[in-house]
């Protein structure tokens, strides 16, 4: 097996991102490896840090479309699947489809829409198709959403439900920048957006291969043990009334083979699950008690379930 596509195409859009994002070379990595795993995102984080951008990015270093979705609470659901329209000069109904039919899809501030749109992205980010009138339209691969929302204004907003949120692969945040950071930021940008200059690195075809390549590299049973006990003991957890759903599970493997072929390897190690499982599970698990800290609660539920689950000590790697 040749694992050597996945991580050319994955250097070359590291690096073309790195041009746009300064400084998040783990968030950039961990949305490449969700890209390849054919999996969502969820970018949540306070205003004017580079959410939007890293999305514009990611889909410009692509040589595919990409559509931009502002969720409002006005926003129908046809506004984003699509609609069938009387062509009064045809005398017949054709279909004009919505921004889902892309290969890159960006839904900004997701938060702000109503239960009902929310809703019209399960099919499509679960099935990679849509049905409207009753009729079922296939969306061409890949198929990526990036979802965007805001933690600080609630005012307005509606939470997605865990069904929902069960759905992106990965939950990421960028962060502020540091100092440094920012300074290299502002000489960036002082005279253009850098964004502006961003051409496709990968195919689609590429992609495509990558996205199948990637399942070959293997995962011993010792392992896939190893992965559904950390995930019982989240459900068994004292302080969780939501554990993570065999959904999650599955996502967990596929990530790791993706973080396992970046680091040119054909099988998956312990590490490797142990470095996924906070992006990947996070934002599964629910607690018994809601508060402001629920995000650090989260992280230090599943650091705790990581050190009480041994390791397995041999691994085979052939």
């Amino acid at each position: 097996m040749n694992i050597a596509p996945i991580e050319r195409i994955a250097s070359r859009i590291k690096e073309n991102v790195g041009h746009v994002i300064i400084g998040k070379n783990d968030t950039v990595e961990l949305l490449v490896i969700a890209l390849i795993a054919s999996g969502h995102v969820l970018l949540e984080d306070v205003p004017g840090t580079g959410k939007t951008q890293l999305a514009k990015a990611l889909a410009r270093s692509l040589d595919g479309s990409m559509k931009r979705i502002q969720f409002t609470p006005d926003l129908l659901p046809s506004d984003v699947s699509g609609i069938n329209f009387f062509n009064q000069k045809l005398g017949e109904f054709e279909f004009r489809p919505g921004p889902l039919f892309a290969h890159i899809v960006l839904a900004d501030e997701i938060n702000r829409a109503t239960p009902r749109t929310q809703s019209s992205l399960l099919e499509s980010m679960e099935e990679r198709q849509v049905s409207i009138d009753g009729e079922t339209r296939k969306l061409e691969a890949p198929f990526l959403v990036i979802a965007t929302q805001n933690p600080v204004e609630n005012q307005g907003t509606f939470p997605l439900p865990e069904a929902q949120l069960d759905r992106f692969l990965m939950k990421l945040s960028l962060g502020y920048p540091t100092a440094a950071e920012q300074v290299l930021i502002l000489q960036r940008y002082q005279q253009q957006d850098p964004l502006d200059q961003l051409l496709p690195v990968v195919s689609r075809a590429e992609l495509l291969e990558a996205q199948l390549l990637f399942t070959q590299v293997r995962v011993s049973d010792e392992l896939l043990h190893y992965i559904v006990q950390l995930a019982e003991a989240t459900r068994t957890h004292a302080d969780a009334a939501l554990g993570v759903s065999p959904r999650g599970v599955r996502a967990l493997m596929k990530a790791a083979q993706v973080y396992a072929a970046l680091r040119g390897r054909e099988y998956v190690l312990p590490d490797d699950v142990k470095a996924l499982v906070a992006p990947v599970w996070a934002h599964r698990v629910l607690l018994r008690t809601r508060s402001r800290q629920q995000d650090q609660q989260v992280l230090a539920l599943l650091k705790s379930v990581l050190a009480a689950t041994p390791v397995p000590t041999e691994v085979k790697m052939g």
